[in-house]
Order: C-alpha cells, then sequence, then structure tokens
C-alpha cells in the first residue's frame, strides 16, 4: 500500500524514535503518579486527561516517526498531513493532559519566566504562522529537508511555537488572567487568516515548488535521512517519488495545501463554535443575574 512494502520495519516505525516517546509516556504516569507528592498542590488526574496525553504522544509518534513520516518524505500530501497532525493535533492534547499543578512548577524555572513575553496572543501567533509559513518557502524547504540538523532543529521550534499558540485557547492554569471570550474569538481568527497565504501559495502554484517531491536526487538525498541503506540505491531502484505516488508532484502539492488548510479550518472552527457557545451562555447568564438582582431591588422599593 502506497508502496511501504518495499521498506523495512526500522524505516516504518523508527524504534529509537518510538523508545524515545515510549520513556516520554512512562515519566508522565510517574510524575503524575508516585512522584506526584513532590509537586505543591499535586491532585489525582483523571483517566480522561490520561488518555489526552497518551493521544497526543501517538498522533505526534505518527507524525514524526511512523508511516506518515516516511510517507512525508514520499508525497507531499502526507507531509503536510505530518504537520497538521504534529502541530495542530498533537500539541494541545499533550497541553491538556498536563495538570496544572505541572504547568505550575515548570513555569517557576527562571529562563522560562523570563520568556512569558512570548505567550502573548499576538506574538505566539506571529511566530507560529511565521515560521510555519517561512518553512514553506521552497528555497527554504528544501534545504531543510536536506539538512537533517536544521530539520529536526526546526521541527522541534515550530513545535515549541504551537505550544505557545494554543495556550492562550486552553489557558493550562486556571487562575491565570484568561482572554475573553470576544478575544479567543478574534486569537483564533487571527491564526485562521496567518496561515492563509502559505496554503495559497501552495494550492494555486503552477508548477512543482519543491525539489524534493519532483526532483529524484533531491528526493533520495531527504529520503537518506529516514530510511536506512545508501540513498544512491533508493534512486536506482525507484527512480524518483513519482514510483510511490499515483498523483503528479504539481496534484500532491496541491492536495496538500487543501489538506492543510482544511484540517485548520475545521479544528479552529470547532473551537470557535466551543468558545462562541460558552461566551453566549456567559454573557446570558451574567444578564440573567443582573434582571434577578433589578427585580429584587424593584421588589424591595414596592
Amino acid at each position: 500500500m502506497l508502496g511501504l512494502q518495499y521498506f523495512s520495519f526500522a524505516d516504518l516505525w523508527s524504534p529509537l524514535f518510538l523508545a524515545g516517546m515510549l520513556l516520554v509516556t512512562a515519566a508522565y504516569f510517574v510524575l503524575i503518579g508516585p512522584l506526584s507528592s513532590r509537586f505543591p498542590g499535586a491532585a489525582p488526574v483523571s483517566f480522561f486527561r490520561r488518555t489526552l496525553f497518551v493521544c497526543g504522544m501517538v498522533a505526534l509518534y505518527l507524525a514524526q516517526g511512523g508511516p506518515v513520516s516516511l510517507l512525508g518524505h514520499i508525497m507531499f500530501s502526507f507531509h503536510m498531513l505530518s504537520m497538521a497532525l504534529s502541530y495542530l493535533v498533537a500539541v494541545p492534547l499533550i497541553m491538556l493532559g498536563i495538570p496544572d499543578w505541572i504547568w505550575r512548577a515548570a513555569l517557576k524555572v527562571n529562563p522560562l519566566r523570563r520568556l512569558s513575553f512570548l505567550a502573548h496572543p499576538v506574538v505566539a501567533a506571529l511566530l507560529f504562522n511565521g515560521l510555519f509559513s517561512l518553512y514553506h518557502v521552497p528555497v527554504i524547504h528544501d534545504y531543510v529537508m536536506l539538512h537533517f540538523t536544521v530539520h529536526r532543529l526546526y521541527y522541534m521550534i515550530l513545535f515549541l511555537t504551537a505550544a505557545l499558540m494554543w495556550w492562550t485557547l486552553i489557558n493550562p492554569l486556571p487562575e491565570r488572567k484568561m482572554a475573553s471570550g470576544l478575544g479567543k474569538i478574534g486569537f483564533i481568527f487571527l491564526n485562521m487568516v496567518l496561515l492563509t497565504p502559505a496554503c495559497g501559495l501552495i494550492i494555486f502554484a503552477g508548477e512543482p515548488l519543491y525539489a524534493t517531491y519532483s526532483d529524484p536526487d533531491a528526493w533520495a538525498k531527504a529520503m537518506g535521512y529516514c530510511v536506512s541503506g545508501d540513498p544512491a540505491a533508493l534512486l536506482k531502484a525507484f527512480g524518483g517519488p513519482t514510483f510511490f505516488g499515483w498523483l503528479s508532484p504539481k496534484v500532491d502539492q496541491q492536495v496538500g495545501g487543501i489538506a492543510m488548510k482544511f484540517i485548520q479550518e475545521f479544528i479552529f472552527a470547532s473551537m470557535l463554535a466551543y468558545v462562541f457557545y460558552h461566551w453566549y451562555k456567559k454573557e446570558n447568564g451574567q444578564d440573567d443575574r443582573e434582571d434577578s438582582g433589578a427585580s429584587s431591588g424593584l421588589e424591595g422599593v414596592v
């Protein structure tokens, strides 16, 4: 299926990365379990919250170490799926899975406190969407894909800026001042707008933009970082990425841009509906209390 049968188990499932993800997950359960007494204000973590964390780790593993990651080096559409899973699905799930008392302990670290300005809604939105858009400028994308160390570093920075962006919507610390319902709605719209130019460039381009998905030599070099064996052997065996795809590079690129925009719109539209619903309920509740107070006052006068 999709040519995955041509690759080894290690190529498909990245055992070292899987081991790292399992260690992080195990550390999470140790922190919320046996070591929780060392944290001030620690409380039992619900099964639902634990499930969110595990689901986030699974999504991140599939996107960055599992078959989706490998396919993301073959087809641009899967690359965009990997991006969406990593930064629009995994990040908020992991953040929601971490209890507030761990967040408080982490944020007491001085370097993190000094960087708190990066979590300002506008700054966070500009950082994540700006870096994401910059990454998909063709010359930068190809450079990052062809240089393994830069690739990993850039992805880590994207993960951190995605967490900053999601902080405004999730607000893991209830005692901290939250953005108003109207402010969150504006923040969601800002994120939806900021990602549009990059997706538009990709969708409406008249030709393939990325050498790593259209040029066999560049593709083989990029593949050399995620599969075992000599890249030259890959090139000799398959001739290039078109061997695996049923779409032309241009159509695959367009599908990737549409998929990314659709997933983003769906996730943020769902958040928008949720925020608007609770904001509306809160406003009506306040109005009801005000009406009740006014009625009581009138009754007292009478």
